[in-house]
Order: C-alpha cells, then sequence, then structure tokens
C-alpha cells in the first residue's frame, strides 16, 4: 500500500489558492474505510465553498473541497461490518442523516462532505461505514459519482417529499445536473416533463432524452403562461425551484392546485420573492430541500438500476485538470463536469 498520494487543496478563499499537493494515505478508524477514489463530480455548490460565499465560518486550511464521490474500499478499520475491501461506494453528503427527520445541527449547516467536513478532490479519502452507500451496478464510477447530491437532490425532492405519480407534470428549470436529473426521474416513473432552457441550441439535446415540451425562456420571457398553455390550463404539479430571486413569481403562476414546490437553489438571489395568495388559492407547498438521507440514497441506487437511468455527463476532466473542469462549472454545462481520478 502506498504512503503517499495526491489532493487538491486550498490555502484560502478563492480558485487561485486551489492547488495540488502531495500529502500522506489517510488510515481508517475502526468504524472507517479507505476509498480510492475513482471520480469525482462537480456541483455549483463548490464554488460557493471555494469562494467563501455559503459557510458561516471558512473550513480549516488546508482544505479540500467537492462532496460527490465514486470509489473503491482498499482498507477497513477493525470494527467495520457493513462494507468489505473490493466494493465499489459512495459518500452521504449529510454524514449525520441516515433517516427521517434531519439532526438539529443541519439547520447550521451540519457535518456535510466538501465543507465544512474535508472533501473528496483526492486519490484516497477516509469515510466512516455509516455514511457509505453501495453504487448501482450498471453505472460506470462517473455515472455514479453523480448521484449523492444532483441525483438524490432531485429524487428526494420528487419522490420522498413530493410523492411523484405518473401523469403528473414536472416543471425543470435549465439543463444543470439537478434539473437533468429530475429530467430523468420524471421520465422513468411515468410522469411529463416540461422544461426551461434559455439556449435554444439546447434544445435538441433535449429532445434526444425525451423531452418533447420545451420553452425557451429567451423567446417567451412570460414562461409561466406557457406552461399553463401546454398543460391545458392546469399547471405543473412539481417544480423544481433552481434560480429562486423574483423567479418563484413564476413558479407559483405556473404551479397546478395542489402542486408542490421544492426550493433547490438560489442561482439569481437567496432572498425568495413570490405572491402569497395565488400559493394559499392553490392549497399547495413550498418546501426546502438540501440533498436527502442516506436510506433515500439507497432507494435513489436501487431506482437507477430498475429503470436503467443513466445520467447526463456533460465533460470528464483528468484530475490535474481540475482548474480547468470549476471554470467549465462556471460557464453552465449540459449536465456534470466529473474528474476522473484513477
Amino acid at each position: 500500500m502506498q504512503k503517499m498520494m495526491k489532493r487538491w487543496q486550498l490555502t484560502g478563499t478563492g480558485l487561485d489558492n486551489l492547488t495540488l499537493a502531495d500529502v500522506s494515505v489517510p488510515v481508517p478508524g475502526d468504524h472507517e474505510v479507505l476509498i480510492r477514489v475513482s471520480a469525482v463530480s462537480l456541483n455549483y455548490r463548490d464554488l460557493l465553498v471555494i469562494d467563501g460565499k455559503l459557510l458561516p465560518e471558512l473550513p480549516e486550511m488546508p482544505f479540500t473541497p467537492a462532496s460527490d464521490m465514486t470509489g473503491e474500499i482498499v482498507a477497513t478499520g477493525g470494527k467495520v461490518t457493513r462494507f468489505h475491501t473490493g466494493e465499489r461506494v459512495t459518500g452521504n453528503f449529510w454524514t449525520q442523516w441516515t433517516d427521517n427527520a434531519p439532526p438539529a445541527e443541519m439547520a447550521h449547516h451540519g457535518l456535510s462532505l466538501g465543507g465544512p467536513l474535508p472533501g473528496v478532490l483526492a486519490e484516497y479519502i477516509v469515510l466512516n461505514e455509516e455514511t457509505l452507500v453501495a453504487v448501482p451496478p450498471s453505472l460506470t464510477d462517473e455515472e455514479a459519482s453523480t448521484l449523492p447530491v444532483t441525483g438524490l437532490t432531485a429524487w428526494f425532492a420528487l419522490t420522498e417529499s413530493g410523492n411523484l405519480q405518473p401523469g403528473q407534470t414536472v416543471l425543470l428549470q435549465g439543463t444543470g445536473g439537478v434539473s437533468l436529473a429530475g429530467l430523468q426521474i420524471a421520465l422513468a416513473m411515468g410522469a411529463e416533463p416540461v422544461v426551461l432552457t434559455r439556449s435554444a441550441d439546447k434544445i435538441p439535446r433535449l429532445n434526444a432524452l425525451g423531452v418533447t415540451r420545451v420553452i425557451d425562456t429567451r423567446a417567451t420571457p412570460a414562461w409561466a403562461d406557457a406552461v399553463m398553455s401546454l398543460t391545458g390550463g392546469h399547471g405543473a404539479d412539481h417544480i423544481l425551484e433552481v434560480i429562486g430571486g423574483e423567479n418563484l413569481r413564476q413558479s407559483v403562476a405556473a404551479l397546478a392546485p395542489g402542486g408542490h414546490i421544492a426550493q433547490i437553489g438560489f442561482m439569481q438571489s437567496e432572498e425568495l420573492v413570490m405572491p402569497a395568495v395565488p400559493l394559499m388559492l392553490k392549497q399547495a407547498t413550498l418546501q426546502g430541500i438540501t440533498v436527502g438521507h442516506r436510506r433515500a440514497l439507497e432507494r435513489l441506487c436501487a431506482a437507477v438500476e430498475q429503470y436503467q437511468i443513466k445520467p447526463v455527463i456533460d465533460t470528464v476532466y483528468p484530475f490535474g485538470d481540475v482548474p480547468a473542469a470549476f471554470a467549465h462549472l462556471q460557464r453552465g454545462p449540459f449536465g456534470k463536469i466529473i474528474i476522473r481520478v484513477k
């Protein structure tokens, strides 16, 4: 077993302070496993943590960012019982949240991978066995690495919280990781997606994924009216709100009676602006979603295998090109940006 490894780490906030370092391979404790990382999936959240714009306190430096990975267990602590060497695994983002209601610590960011806990942009990492989930056998390491945050966020919003049913309309905003994961889950479970995009050149790619109803929001800024028209006046039963700010006004307008808005992102603004009366008259719900618990990730992995879902990947970068991968993430990919580590 090698004693040294390479790890990306921050010495201060900002991508300019992200460097590749040689460090010792960590040693697992009694209930921990050592994982040789194969692939890492980047999230918009990672950029916020790197820039010091998300957490109430900066993590201890040097700090390794990113939260989503797939890897192989190469060593286990003496009291590990859930997994064995050789198994392919991923880790749940919220390390304390196994099932049911979230722990109180989560209201203050809790113990989440990639901030405040150390992240996964390294050749080897150590995780507690209770955090781990076996990845779907049908997925590559790169595909499986997309599940813990974007995949689980969409799954939790639509199924665990939203009780998605066949035939319901699901509105997805844009072509980022969460929206495309939600699209694939909706199609797999017999729902009817409507996708918003600001780029007309992405419409053929959405059509190739099975989408027949796409709204170009540059051509149709009042997209809520278009959603009502496409649904025969019914509206969307589920909306994955990833923009925030004033965008929520249109989401409420596009919502069906009894509908469910999952508040996931705040790309426009953290301040949510919407009229109360339409939400009340529709007897609708607005629910905050912040990824999900381990049991839900296990159910997502089972559904991915059952429905043969293949996560959408934009580009795979080598381990040495992490800064270029983050630059691509800032530009706005179609699907996920992946780092191949091994």
